[in-house]
């Protein structure tokens, strides 16, 4: 009786062990951990860049695309993912990277909201506002703040993102 005791005790605790080793506690584990990280870390950057604190902003940037090539790795073929990279890529000047992230997204989700939006602000970024204009139109039915955002990117030839 006590071994069978002590067996059972043993199998909770390794059971235990086993979940909580990379779980962020919501049931998810670190697949979806990674992308949370990278999200936030976005969101910060963004919060910098409004106090006017690019080297900060560019930092947050950077961590978030390490935390986003694990979660791509981990989750391929998700265009969230790849909308993010993209926009981390462009806010950090690197825009054939950025480019790439986001056509790779719309090949998987050609109406996405974001890689729409944000793939415009690239275009008007680099001058190519023949190519914004083609984005906007994918986006024109949504009455979302996308098509606002990108059409006012392409009124005054500049993204606020």
């Amino acid at each position: 009786m006590k071994k069978s005791l002590l067996i059972i005790l043993i199998s909770i605790f390794f059971n235990f062990s086993s979940y909580s080793a990379g779980n962020d506690g919501d049931g998810t584990g670190s697949k979806k951990n990674n992308f949370k990280k990278a999200s936030n870390l976005i969101k910060q950057a963004k919060k910098y860049e409004k106090k006017n604190k690019p080297d900060k902003a560019k930092k947050r940037f950077n961590k978030a695309i390490k935390y986003l090539l694990i979660s791509n790795k981990e989750n391929p073929n998700n265009p969230d993912t790849l909308n993010y990279l993209g926009f981390a890529s462009r806010k950090l000047g690197k825009f054939e990277i950025a480019e790439k992230y986001y056509l790779e997204g719309l090949s998987i989700d050609p109406n996405h909201l974001g890689i729409n939006e944000y793939l415009g602000e690239l275009y008007v970024n680099t001058n190519r506002l023949d190519k914004a204009k083609e984005r906007l139109e994918v986006i024109k039915g949504c009455n979302c703040t996308e098509f606002d955002e990108l059409n006012n990117a392409i009124k005054t030839g500049s993204s606020k993102y």
